[in-house]
């Protein structure tokens, strides 16, 4: 990377704020009437919603049963609802009437200055939410975590994350790879931009000296020294789960995984630990936008789903797998299996004022780990 790169880095960091000055809806200081919101919506037709999650298609569901407005949900991942919504929006034929998408930059971007979505803030749990998650509306954070295997280790084997790029970890890392999975380039720029010095001061922790990180920055550094270790990569986090946590693994893998594998103990009798105290971080955030599609032929169903997706009711099938509502009342159950909740201060936070940033950058950092990975 360059210092030219490191300057736009920053600068773009800043132009968030006109992005979002386009989304349009409703504000705190309007009436809202959740009964008439309903009586509404019944009378538009069924809604589509896009999510990267399965348990959309439960949730869709029960929000059918619960208010007789008619809403099928269909599972695709991030990219696929990109090419979807702007398909469908560029023929103004619109088919996903709600979206949830989990790449934030891509959302503030793509979708939001080509008019193709809008972000709806239910009044009446405005002051349930965070100011920073209102506009866009963050519907909840999922974080990616460092996981070891429990019957072979008491706790986690590593304590810094500086331990992951030497000799001893070569090939011991198991990850989803960098260039075909967008969050894990934004989380890189994100800890540049927001963290960078945490990551030169866990350097200089564990090494006891400062680190000489030039241009790149100590992220930059880090990220080259991870690469250069070998991580074994995988296609998916279901894969780099089981390279740790199956039950009869004999040989010690870290892992860098979605914390919704964690219920892979309960169901298949995986061994994952989630690797507390770790510095700097234990892991990160990455939050998922809600969005309504501009054009829908029922934007008060659209609405009504928005809210209901908003509420401890709504977003209780993605709470099981660890994914934290941003309305402060709504909260994880007790028997989620990774035990995020309990280490929440130990997860990089996601900031959304860094998602332009993170869109302009990811290819300088996928160039970078390209560059420095060995196999």
């Amino acid at each position: 990377m360059s210092r030219d790169f490191s300057v736009k880095r920053l600068l773009a960091a800043t132009a968030l704020a006109a992005a979002v000055g386009s989304f349009a809806g409703a504000t705190q200081a309007e009436e809202f009437d959740l009964n008439a919101l309903v009586e509404a919506a019944k009378k538009e037709p069924p809604i589509n919603v896009y999510s990267s999650t399965g348990k959309i298609v439960k949730q869709a569901e029960a929000f059918t049963k619960k208010y007789g407005v008619q809403a099928t949900g269909t599972k695709a991942n991030a990219a696929a609802q990109l090419e979807m919504v702007i398909r469908e929006g560029q023929a103004k034929n619109v088919q996903g009437d709600v979206i949830q998408i989990s790449d934030v930059p891509a959302g503030v971007a793509q979708l939001v200055p080509q008019g193709f979505v809008e972000s709806w803030l239910p009044p009446d749990l405005a002051a349930k939410i965070p100011a920073q998650y209102q506009n866009p509306l963050t519907v909840s954070n999922e974080a990616n975590v460092f996981a070891y295997n429990t019957q072979l280790n008491e706790s986690c084997p590593v304590k810094n994350i500086w331990e992951l790029t030497e000799a001893k970890w070569k090939g011991k890392l198991a990850m989803q790879d960098p260039l075909n999975k967008a969050s894990y380039v934004d989380w890189f720029n994100q800890m540049a931009t927001n963290a960078d010095d945490k990551v030169a001061a866990a350097y200089k922790e564990y090494y006891g000296k400062d680190l000489e990180a030039g241009e790149d920055g100590a992220t930059g550094a880090w990220v080259k020294a991870l690469a250069a270790n070998g991580p074994l990569l995988t296609d998916a986090d279901e894969a780099a789960a089981q390279a740790v946590g199956a039950p009869d693994q004999k040989e010690q893998f870290i892992g860098l995984i979605s914390s919704a594998k964690f219920r892979n103990n309960q169901d298949v009798g995986s061994k994952l630990g989630l690797c507390k105290d770790l510095k700097p971080f234990a892991g990160w955030m990455y939050p998922s936008l809600g969005f309504i599609a501009k054009g829908t032929d029922s934007p008060n169903a659209s609405r009504l789903f928005i809210h209901y997706l908003m509420t401890e009711e709504g977003i209780a099938p993605q709470a099981a797998d660890g994914k934290m509502s941003t309305n402060s009342d709504a909260k994880l159950p007790d028997d989620e299996p990774s035990g995020i909740g309990k280490v929440l201060d130990q997860i990089f936070p996601y900031d959304s004022a860094s998602a332009q940033s993170d869109w302009d950058a990811r290819q300088d950092w996928q160039d970078l780990w390209r560059i420095n990975y060995k196999k």
